[in-house]
């Protein structure tokens, strides 16, 4: 796994979406993720919603669901999801700004409820959901192996897992993790970056059986070419963005440096965009204990 040289805490990564609020909602707007391009054509916002309606239709998502959001950003995802398919949603993030637009969507939708409270120590019931979906914040967990375990608890047996990570490639060379993979994580506020075998023996360890890992890179990358012209839109015309980046009192400023950098690391490949499925077994599927 790629780990930075400075230590990243759960109220780091807070500290940082909250910071960096107004600036997330202009460059990356009300999803917070990557964009899911087939024909190359479609609009950022269209390119958006296709990522989440690729999860959705991976999942085979039925009425009456109730599916969890890890990292539920601002709710908009949520909130799609529970439109276009009529599940229930509970999403969690730990960062107040994105918990307070979140809220204004629950009072709208009975199907939605979001709660601000870390993944690691939350408060659910085992066995209180259909689905587990993460879209890019397993990334922010501290202990990875606890953000398995904790899905794999709060899941029905039968129950599926989806996760849509930044994954570092295999056996990184050294340039990689140097230029590109430690900065991002470094600046991005990852307490660490995991490779796809990490994530099967993550996934495997909890107890899921690992149904696939897709290989979205090259459809998401686009992503981030709109994301560097937009910031430097900003910084020409916008003198906020230009405060911002002079002030030393601004701890996340240094994020403005990752935007071409992980769009650098698509392009050499030194990071791919995966979604991971898996599946908890159904109690009579669990091999016995040899105890």
């Amino acid at each position: 796994m790629i780990v930075p040289r400075e230590v990243q805490t759960s109220s780091a990564v807070a500290e940082h979406y909250d910071e960096l609020d107004p600036f997330y909602r202009e460059i990356w707007g009300e999803h917070v993720h990557h964009g899911l391009w087939t024909t190359g054509l479609e609009a950022p916002d269209q390119a958006v919603e296709a990522l989440v309606a690729h999860l959705a239709e991976t999942l085979v998502l039925q009425p009456g669901q109730h599916v969890c959001d890890v990292g539920c950003g601002y709710g908009a995802t949520a909130e799609w999801l529970s439109r276009r398919h009529g599940v229930h949603v509970t999403g969690v993030t730990i960062s107040s700004a994105q918990f307070k637009r979140a809220q204004s969507r629950e009072a709208a939708s009975p199907l939605l409820r979001f709660m601000r409270q870390d993944w690691l120590r939350n408060s659910f019931a085992e066995g209180a959901f259909d689905h587990v979906i993460a879209i890019e914040s397993s990334e922010h967990m501290p202990d990875k192996q606890r953000f398995f375990d904790e899905a794999f608890r709060t899941l029905r047996p039968g129950g599926k897992l989806a996760i849509y990570a930044w994954l570092a490639r295999d056996a990184a060379a050294p340039w990689e993790q140097r230029f590109l993979l430690e900065p991002i994580c470094r600046e991005g506020r990852l307490p660490g970056m995991g490779s796809e075998a990490e994530y099967r023996a993550w996934a495997a360890q909890a107890g899921f059986v690992v149904d696939g890992c897709e290989d979205l890179s090259a459809r998401v990358r686009r992503t981030w070419a709109h994301c560097t012209a937009r910031l430097a839109k900003k910084l020409l015309t916008n003198r906020e963005y230009r405060r911002y980046l002079r002030d030393a009192r601004s701890r996340n400023r240094i994020f403005a440096l990752s935007v071409p950098r992980i769009w650098s690391a698509y392009l050499t490949g030194s990071m791919r965009y995966g979604l991971l499925t898996a599946s908890k077994p159904l109690k009579a599927d669990v091999p016995p204990s040899s105890a």
